[in-house]
């Protein structure tokens, strides 16, 4: 009985430890490094969850119609340590967001500066994006 419980506690550990490892992804995977896209909007929330931040802004699009863009950032931790707080970037702020579109041609991005109103640039990728070299 106890060597059946050692073999379904190890199980259930291999089972969280490998779900947790795909549900990650690479830049690679969803983005498309050759096309770089900046979008200038309004901010209408910011999201810091695990394993990444996220800012999602109304963009007006050439036909005049706005539209929401999700952009994907490093992981809150280390978007904090560069000094970009969830209160950084209050809503209906006017930002520009450099990154890289989805391959998936939805309106998602992996932000790699954010540029605020007072001209102050912030990072915003992760080091381990493997995005190309700014």
């Amino acid at each position: 009985m106890r060597l059946n419980l050692r073999w379904l506690a190890a199980g259930l550990l291999f089972a969280v430890a490998t779900a947790s490892l795909g549900a990650h992804h690479s830049f690679a995977a969803e983005y498309d490094a050759k096309k770089p896209i900046t979008l200038k909007g309004e901010v209408e929330r910011v999201d810091f969850v695990n394993p990444h931040g996220w800012i999602y802004m109304k963009v007006k699009a050439a036909n005049g119609k706005t539209v929401t863009w999700n952009v994907e950032m490093g992981s809150p931790n280390s978007l904090i340590r560069r000094g970009f707080t969830k209160n950084t970037v209050a809503r209906g702020t006017q930002i520009v967001v450099n990154g890289y579109r989805a391959k998936d041609g939805s309106n998602t991005v992996n932000g790699t500066n954010v540029t605020l109103p007072d001209g102050r640039r912030l990072f915003t990728g992760s080091s381990g994006t493997g995005a190309p070299a700014q």
